[in-house]
């Protein structure tokens, strides 16, 4: 029996066998003295022009329409840390989803090194042949030190996508939520359950955005200011959130709160879900199993989301990144600021417009409209931050 027999009628087998991804040439190939423009020693003309003027590189090469999709292996999905090999068929799958949602290519990069001192100095010696990178799958709290280090150092786009894109998507579909139910985001007081990068990462992007309070809870209780054993992050984010003061679990800080969201891989009753107030937005976004069973939640929610594409609401990072990094590339932008990011996920709420209801306060991610609407808007917003290049 060879090795790959036990998955022969597996359809993802079969959809994952020899790849996701291959490399095609944009220019023909069909004699010598199309050999002698594309290799040497036409080539030699170009290597030099961009010795002498770098910047043309950005005309001249791949680079500024390509993302570099780098991952340890240390968290990916809902799998942990399994490693740069098992971790593959992830990357390769972001960089469908760049080429088909956003129109940008992407290499995957599977990095053998956890030590974020290497992963920092791996991904800035690659980063001349990317027009930005992409992080994925990166413990926390490694994920946030590795990302600031490398925005500090070069001048491309660095995104952690575990961490923004997920923030971006449930900003947008809060602000729907929100505007459903007769509110606004500083009418809400949400409760994030999760301290790890997309908890964090929400958290910090619906304080930019306004909301009323907000309290976060990790694996031993709330965050709160002065609580024992917190590392930096979250000391940080203990600080910032919290107003009431919650100390307990998150099911107590539940009680009379209006949003939900679950970041964590933990469950919540529905006991809980009831003890919240009327017109409450429950977002359970763990996968594939939510924190709540969504018809249990809809009992007593308005709206109910998810991170599943077999519910209403799917709160899928395709929804952002492809457009973040389409409309950066477009200005050739040298960060994605906070702006940036609010930008992207307006445009994503307003792609909703007047269809807004209850099953339907996020765009599906085959909606054709949303990667050039996110990508317009991030690039108006590149430009008035004065990020923007061209």
């Amino acid at each position: 029996m060879s090795i790959t027999s036990a998955f022969e009628n597996d359809p993802a087998f079969a959809l994952h066998r020899g790849g996701k991804l291959e490399i095609r040439s944009t220019v023909p190939v069909r004699d010598a003295d199309d050999l002698s423009l594309a290799y040497t020693p036409g080539v030699a003309r170009v290597c030099t022009a961009i010795a002498e003027t770098p910047a043309l590189a950005d005309t001249y090469t791949w680079v500024p329409n390509v993302v570099a999709v780098v991952s340890d292996g240390t968290a990916v999905l809902g799998l942990g840390d399994i490693g740069p090999s098992a971790a593959m068929p992830v990357m390769e799958g972001k960089a469908l989803l760049f080429k088909e949602f956003g129109g940008v290519d992407a290499v995957p990069l599977c990095l053998a090194c956890t030590d974020v001192d290497e992963l920092v100095e791996t991904v800035a010696r690659l980063a001349p042949s990317f027009g930005g990178i992409n992080l994925e799958d990166i413990s926390a709290p490694r994920c946030f030190e590795v990302e600031e280090r490398l925005r500090e150092r070069l001048d491309i786009p660095v995104f952690h996508d575990d961490q923004h894109g997920t923030a971006i998507v449930v900003l947008a579909a809060l602000r729907n939520a929100a505007r459903l139910t007769g509110r606004s985001l500083g009418d809400l007081r949400a409760v994030v359950a999760g301290a790890g990068a997309s908890g964090v990462a929400v958290s910090r992007i619906l304080l930019e955005a306004g909301i009323g309070d907000i309290a976060v809870a990790d694996s031993k209780g709330m965050l709160y200011a002065g609580r024992e054993g917190l590392n930096p992050v979250k000391e940080a984010l203990a600080r910032d959130t919290n107003r009431a003061g919650h100390d307990g679990s998150t099911e107590e800080a539940l009680a009379g709160a209006d949003v939900f969201v679950g970041l964590s891989g933990s469950t919540v009753t529905e006991q809980a879900i009831a003890s919240m107030a009327d017109g409450s937005i429950v977002f359970a976004l763990s996968n594939p199993t939510p924190e709540i069973e969504p018809a249990v939640a809809a009992r007593h929610a308005a709206v109910v989301a998810t991170g599943r594409s077999d519910f209403p609401n799917q709160i899928n990072n395709v929804l952002a990144f492809p457009g973040i990094f389409r409309g950066a590339f477009d200005v050739r932008a040298t960060t994605i600021t906070e702006n940036m990011k609010v930008a992207a996920a307006d445009a994503l709420a307003d792609v909703v417009g007047d269809d807004l209801r209850a099953d339907y306060v996020i765009p599906s991610p085959f909606d054709e409209r949303v990667a050039p609407a996110v990508a317009a808007a991030v690039a108006a917003q590149a430009r008035a931050d004065g990020v923007a290049r061209a």
